[in-house]
């Protein structure tokens, strides 16, 4: 099975930072991309910030240079470190990994930032 269990959501004031976790299978971690979506009402599932097993990094646009994604191998667990948060960072947070082209999710966990 692909379980993918987050936490770490919050209600921030806009320029605070909230730290997301995601935890899985050593299997899964160790073979697998893994990364973050967020999907905003009424708005589609968008890619936030994605890391392979080899360690490489890609980030969306909006997010490069406030967020950081990272992985603890010994915790087989994803991070995400978001500073400077803005309201338009507002959205549920789902960490995802994609398995022979089938995409597994967490529950999702609300991140709500204030002006």
């Amino acid at each position: 099975q692909v379980q993918l269990v987050e936490s770490g959501g919050g209600l921030v004031q806009a320029g605070g930072s909230l730290r997301l976790s995601c935890g899985t299978s050593r299997s899964i971690f160790i073979s697998n991309a893994m990364g973050w979506y967020r999907q905003a009402p009424g708005k589609q599932r968008e890619l936030v910030a994605q890391i392979t097993s080899a360690g490489s990094i890609n980030y969306a646009d909006s997010v490069k240079g406030r967020f950081t994604i990272s992985r603890d191998y010994a915790k087989n667990t994803v991070y995400l470190q978001m500073n400077s948060l803005k309201p338009e960072d507002t959205a549920v947070y789902y960490c995802n990994v994609n398995r022979a082209s089938v995409n597994y999710w967490g529950q999702g966990t609300q991140v709500t930032v204030s002006s």
